[in-house]
């Protein structure tokens, strides 16, 4: 877990203490006589507000009046369904047999009836002690801490209680990997609160751990027994494996718990798939780098859309196993990658829009990241960044054909291009983007920093198409950087689909690139486009230049790289890359062990 022990433990002795003094509350209302609760959801962008509750037949209310009503209205609908409620209950009493009315407040009897002829009970809303009037609008009347009397009932109004809106546990779950379930709160937050984990009990196993109902741990059937994660996140031990889990949580917002949630998992522990190649890379990246340093990755986690098909299936990758290439085995790796790195700044290519929010924001999340995506055309690009350490300032993303149209910016680009129309025709087909994110330091508000992503044009033969998007890339880098922010650091991180050799590395390293150089004519001499390119940065790739960053059954190659900008920044350390033992394993990439046909960069900065 992200977190340090003594916090954890500290966490641990606070939980323990709210369920000791709720079940003290409990004991304590339960012999006075507890209220029920009335649950009231009233949100001022909404034009009717919710209002839910048990009636003492055992029947749920939910019911959705507008902010503006009158309250008594309301009031009248409640007991009209109170009264319908009752009837209910004492035709079913009838049917069992007709027995004596004791019930107080919401009956009476008509002369020689034999058995009890339903009123309408007296129905009030007080606040403090004081009855609300019943021209009061329901926006005003119901306010957290009123009471609602329904009879001889009385009930807490509970105003905008934290309550989960999502919750979703993975659909696939390995032994080894951690389960980060996917939730959503209203007037509340995931650190604020309680969660704790169940397992079913192996058959034959001693009789379970649970046995004392509480706020954290209610009644569960005798299949379950409690696990000592108290944790947003449970990582399956190899014991859990054929095992179903169960969650339960309590929405917090640090002062006050809604309504508690249980889901169990719709599968069983699968076996993990043993040693994967980032395990030892993780060895490097145990614990969160200190303020001074930025852990940074890249990483072309390969789109589902891209791997979930035949051609993927039967030529890019048949060497790999059809269920290693199953979106919710490879989340389970991807997630476990990500989240052993450690990382500060996160940036990754080829993030489908549901695995984004399914999957990678529900895990990153959960180890105390927060990130932002932008789609290109079926997939996109997505960049986390740790929330103690930074704050998201602005974000400026563009497309390059869009920015190329239109942006005065590239304007004698453009005039440039427009001299080869064939050249051109192609640059402006292209649904490449680039991510441009301003973070802020969380501990010194003077040191910001400029974070881009991107992932150029894929074609080999797209060289010159690839020049002209990373000219785009850094005039309108250099505009945030310079203009808007000036004086600010960059990292440009992404999948540039150009090897050391070609003509994009060239003019990142070197500043320019020659009208001449032969990455003009890429694609043949029809597409031919002679011109002349700088740039303003002085920018080094912070892990070299590897082997290869990519490897696939027909090719191997380095496309990915950090760029930095060596007037503010500097290397601390690289993470090694797997072996090449390790990477070849299976043949190729992807594999059982690996989720990606790409390789993560991983590498520490430092502010100079």
């Amino acid at each position: 877990m992200w977190r340090l022990p003594g916090v954890r433990a500290a966490l641990r002795r606070i939980r323990t203490a709210v369920e000791q003094l709720s079940r003290a509350e409990a004991e304590s209302e339960k012999a006075a006589g507890a209220m029920e609760r009335a649950v009231v959801r009233c949100v001022p962008s909404e034009p009717k507000l919710s209002l839910s509750f048990a009636l003492a037949d055992g029947s749920h209310k939910n019911m959705q009046r507008d902010q503006s009503e009158p309250l008594g209205r309301v009031l009248s609908r409640i007991a009209t369904n109170a009264l319908k409620g009752h009837a209910k209950a004492a035709a079913a009493k009838k049917s069992r047999k007709s027995r004596p009315n004791v019930s107080g407040g919401a009956s009476c009897s008509g002369p020689g009836s034999e058995t009890a002829v339903a009123c309408e009970p007296v129905v009030k809303l007080y606040y403090r002690e004081e009855a609300v009037a019943e021209d009061v609008l329901n926006v005003d009347a119901w306010q957290d801490g009123a009471v609602l009397q329904i009879g001889d009932v009385k009930y807490k109004v509970e105003r905008n209680p934290p309550a989960f809106t999502e919750l979703q546990l993975p659909r696939y779950i390995m032994a080894g990997f951690p389960v980060c379930p996917k939730l959503s709160l209203e007037f509340g937050d995931p650190v604020g609160s309680l969660f704790r984990w169940y397992k079913e009990a192996k058959p034959g196993a001693a009789e379970p751990e649970v046995s004392v109902p509480s706020p954290l741990s209610p009644s569960f059937p005798s299949s379950w027994t409690e696990t000592d994660v108290e944790e947003r996140v449970y990582t399956p031990s190899n014991a859990d494996i054929g095992l179903r889990l169960k969650l339960h949580c309590t929405p917090g917002d640090g002062q006050r718990f809604g309504p508690s949630r249980e889901l169990e998992s719709v599968c069983r522990v699968e076996a993990g798939p043993g040693t994967c190649t980032f395990d030892h890379r993780h060895l490097y990246t145990k614990k969160v780098t200190e303020d001074a340093f930025i852990r940074t990755v890249s990483y072309n986690i390969l789109a589902d859309t891209y791997a979930q098909t035949d051609f993927s299936r039967t030529v890019l990758y048949p060497y790999c196993a059809p269920y290693a290439l199953e979106l919710d085995y490879r989340q389970n790796l991807i997630q476990k990658e990500l989240t052993g790195y450690n990382a500060d700044v996160i940036c990754l290519q080829e993030v489908d829009r549901a695995v984004f929010s399914d999957s990678l924001v529900p895990a990153l999340d959960a180890f105390g990241l927060e990130g932002v995506f932008r789609i290109k055309q079926h997939e996109g690009l997505a960049t986390f960044y740790r929330k103690s350490k930074f704050s998201l300032l602005s974000q400026h993303d563009i497309s390059f054909h869009e920015a190329l149209e239109s942006d005065p910016l590239h304007k004698e680009l453009l005039e440039k291009l427009v001299l080869y129309p064939s050249a051109q025709e192609k640059v402006l087909q292209r649904s490449s983007v680039l991510q441009v994110s301003v973070l802020q330091s969380t501990k010194d508000s003077s040191k910001r920093i400029c974070v881009a992503n991107t992932h150029l044009y894929w074609h080999p033969k797209g060289g010159y198409i690839r020049l002209i998007q990373m000219a785009v890339a850094l005039a309108h880098i250099r505009h945030v950087s310079c203009d808007l922010y000036p004086g600010i650091p960059v990292i440009f991180c992404g999948d540039f689909n150009s090897t050391p050799s070609t003509g994009m590395y060239h003019f990142v390293i070197n500043g320019n690139i020659p009208e001449d150089h032969e990455d003009w004519a890429s694609n043949g001499e029809e597409e031919r486009c002679n011109m002349s390119l700088t740039h303003f940065f002085k920018l080094k790739s912070a892990c070299g230049e590897p082997a290869y960053t990519n490897y696939v059954g027909g090719f191997h190659g380095c496309l990915d790289y950090i760029f930095i900008d060596l007037n503010a920044l500097e290397v601390e350390q690289v993470i090694p890359l797997p072996s090449h033992e390790e990477v070849t394993t299976h043949q190729a990439l992807p594999s059982v062990s690996h989720p990606s046909d790409h390789i993560a960069l991983v590498c520490d900065l430092k502010w100079k």
